[in-house]
């Protein structure tokens, strides 16, 4: 082993000798037959002396790095180079691993947007779109249960995860360690030469010891994840290697002292760019260009004339017809409502005149989803058992947004029909009966009866900020109560333990990204309505929480794929759930407001900055006349960015209208496209404009806004001081804004007194 430091230098590197990790490379070779059977492996300590390491019938130098990152004490580079200096060895790879000796079951084990607590939950096997079927694992008081995803064993047997580099919001693996209170990140890049990389993690039959591993390229042995299918059959290529041939794998490695399982996730939202600062976003539509082509869209194919209502998506089944929340019903309605034309308001109005009071169920909450104007549902129709099933988020989002539109029509001097208000209200009642009933909102609940028929979830993560705007709106101080109730009790069974789940009606108890980013709007809510900055400090930690599902990088996509030919960017897009292992574009189905109001309570950037990654990347993805997408429908959005083989392959999207959409028009009319910070000095773009800071003195602040697109950017404004960003945001809060207005390649100067 040639090192180019002492060997001193591995035992002095932090965080091995904190996790007591061991650094060790590897040699595979598979029979790719076989569907990548491993049937040689040779495994070679570091910190061992030897010039030579001889594999089958090839010989190798290897050559180890390992040094600080800069001034930052708490993290070590580890570079090794292998050289093959004789022979050959053919269907191989290389690996780079570190091993930890004192390992425990008890550890949290975290990839970002792949694996929480390990995924080390029961799970079932059952196909797309799962729904729990065995009546032993339905009822209120049932735990979490996934679908049969990458996981290490919650019981006896083999424990591992294989992941592509791509299945994660970025290539990384870390642990905490609550009997050493300890955490440990492993970061890397996407691939080598080779392709992309692959991320392991196992642990071995007694749970004392584990292994985190980088090996390129990426070969999952035997059988690699498909969705709702981890035993789906090993395609992988893995390498020929011959004389003159070299690879470099590297990881970045920090640890520190925790003393609980937050700092692991804290520890990532500084890090998680790490290897991937000089990763930027792309300016590919401004926000007002995209709002004004969906408008006409969703008038031209959304709203159905005959009924009155805009269906969720092009009616090709009823869950594309019409579902109350989650995919946009009764959310797409605000944004039409805010930023509309008249025809458009029209429309909205007839929508609500639609939904009330047909669109009510017998339990007091909104029909899960609907079809042809006149049909409802309690629940998934395609499955007998499960037809009056409501998931609850769903109702949850329906009286979030409807009383943020109520309180926009009143703004507009609309009047609202005492039936809407009415009907709206025993929504919030039937939330207040359900909880009354046992304490928890569940995952899902009946339609008829209001009962909790499958519990352990945080799917109604949007409740008590709904419940916050009701006990204002309709002057019910016991909502608010209750509120804070539900909101403490998912702070405490799920915040507090790392994960969230829930959130989509598709993935059964997977974590996922949507309930995550509600509970932070939940959170943030409470903070405004009440003050109390208890609620700001689980909003911070729900925020972090939150980040790992953003993608933090740039992924290479395959040049021959949609998105490779496109040059889109994944910096920004937003991972669904453990299942459906996509980003997408933007937050289902929400703008990332109780971010920009997180930064404004705290002045932490990283809030305003995740934001900008997620606000900035959405307009790529829509097929504008300006920005056309090859095979895609003018102002259709796909909600897949795939930088994993989960489904319809790396870089491929399926060619859908989605609730991305209603995304995007949130992101319009909640995120200002521009947001200056007079205390502060700082400027932050969440539109797809360049800005630069001309001028910062003791009286006056100056910027330049430039527009690189091919179309006029009508871009909002929004300016506040010190004093001003203390005061609540609230809800509409844009509605009165000012606008610059740049045309195609034009700059402008703005100037601000302090």
């Amino acid at each position: 082993m040639v090192c180019s430091q002492d060997i001193l230098a591995q035992i002095s590197c932090k965080p091995l000798q904190d996790a007591q990790g061991i650094l060790k490379v590897r040699f595979n070779q598979y029979d790719h037959d076989r569907h990548n059977l491993l049937i040689h492996t040779l495994d070679v300590d570091l910190q061992e002396p030897a010039s030579k390491v001889q594999f089958l019938e090839s010989v190798w130098r290897v050559q180890t790095t390992i040094r600080e990152v800069g001034d930052d004490h708490r993290g070590f580079d580890v570079s090794v180079n292998f050289i093959c200096e004789k022979g050959e060895v053919s269907s191989a790879s290389l690996s780079l691993e570190v091993e930890f000796d004192n390992w425990s079951a008890d550890n949290f084990v975290l990839l970002p947007a792949a694996a929480y607590n390990g995924n080390r939950f029961p799970y079932r096997r059952i196909d797309y779109s799962p729904k729990l079927l065995d009546p032993r694992d339905i009822g209120p008081e049932i735990g979490t249960i996934v679908t049969d995803i990458p996981k290490l064993n919650h019981s006896k047997g083999p424990s591992r995860i294989q992941e592509r580099t791509g299945g994660m919001s970025v290539p990384s693996a870390g642990f905490y360690a609550p009997n050493h209170g300890k955490v440990f990140w492993m970061f890397t890049r996407q691939g080598t030469h080779l392709g992309d990389s692959g991320i392991d993690i196992e642990e071995n039959r007694e749970r004392d010891k584990a292994y985190i591993r980088i090996t390129a390229p990426v070969v999952r042995e035997l059988y690699k994840y498909r969705i709702a299918d981890n035993r789906w059959p090993s395609d992988d290529m893995p390498a020929n290697f011959k004389t003159g041939d070299s690879l470099t794998l590297s990881m970045r490695l920090y640890g520190a002292e925790a003393e609980n399982l937050q700092v692991l996730y804290d520890m990532f939202f500084d890090l998680r760019k790490t290897l991937f600062q000089e990763h930027a976003l792309r300016s590919a539509l401004p926000l007002s260009a995209a709002f004004e082509l969906q408008e006409r869209k969703f008038n031209r194919e959304n709203f159905v004339e005959s009924h009155g209502y805009y269906s969720v998506g092009m009616r090709e089944n009823f869950l594309q017809d019409w579902q109350i929340g989650w995919t946009g019903g009764m959310i797409s309605t605000y944004p039409l409502l805010f930023s509309g034309n008249l025809r458009t308001r029209e429309n909205v109005l007839r929508n609500f005149d639609w939904l009330f009071p047909d669109g009510i169920a017998p339990s007091g909450y909104f029909w899960d989803s609907g079809e042809k104007g006149t049909i409802w549902h309690g629940g998934d129709i395609r499955k007998p058992h499960t037809k009056n099933w409501h998931l609850i988020r769903k109702s949850g989002d329906g009286l979030y947004y409807v009383i943020k539109q109520f309180m926009l029509m009143e703004t507009m001097g609309l009047s609202i029909p005492r039936m809407w208000i009415d009907r709206t209200k025993g929504v919030a009642d039937a939330f207040v009966n359900t909880w009354s009933n046992g304490s928890q909102l569940g995952h899902f609940v009946d339609n008829i009866t209001g009962e909790v028929i499958v519990g352990g979830s945080s799917s109604g993560a949007i409740v008590p900020a709904a419940l916050a705007l009701a006990a204002g709106y309709y002057e019910q101080p016991a909502y608010l109560q209750i509120a804070k109730e539900m909101a403490l009790h998912y702070y405490e069974n799920f915040t507090s333990q790392g994960y969230t789940t829930g959130g989509p009606g598709d993935a059964m108890q997977n974590p996922d990204s949507e309930s995550s980013y509600a509970l932070v709007e939940s959170f943030t809510v409470l903070f405004e309505v009440t003050g109390d900055a208890q609620w700001l400090k689980m909003a911070e930690k729900a925020a972090s929480q939150f980040a790992t599902w953003v993608i933090a990088y740039n992924y290479e996509f395959p040049p021959q794929s949609l998105f490779g030919k496109e040059k889109m960017r994944s910096l920004g897009a937003v991972f669904a759930n453990t299942q459906n292992k996509h980003g997408a574009p933007g937050i289902c189905t929400h703008s990332g407001l109780g971010l920009l109001k997180l930064y404004r309570a705290t002045g932490d950037q990283r809030y305003a900055m995740l934001l900008q990654d997620i606000a900035r990347s959405l307009p790529q993805y829509i097929n504008h006349p300006a920005k056309p997408i090859a095979g895609t429908n003018t102002g259709w959005v796909c909600e897949r960015v795939s930088t994993t083989d989960w489904l319809e392959g790396i870089g491929e999207i399926s060619y859908l209208s989605t609730w991305a959409e209603t995304s995007l028009m949130l992101t319009w009319i909640e995120i200002p496209g521009i947001y200056v910070d007079l205390e502060y000095e700082r400027v932050f773009t969440f539109d797809n404009v360049d800005i630069e800071i001309l001028q910062s003195s003791q009286k006056r602040f100056a910027i330049k806004v430039s527009n690189p697109n091919q179309v006029t950017a009508d871009v909002r404004l929004m300016i506040e001081s010190a004093e001003q960003k203390n005061t609540t945001m609230g809800h509409n809060s844009l509605f009165s804004t000012e606008f610059v207005s740049l045309k195609p390649g034009e700059s402008k100067t703005l100037r601000f007194n302090k």
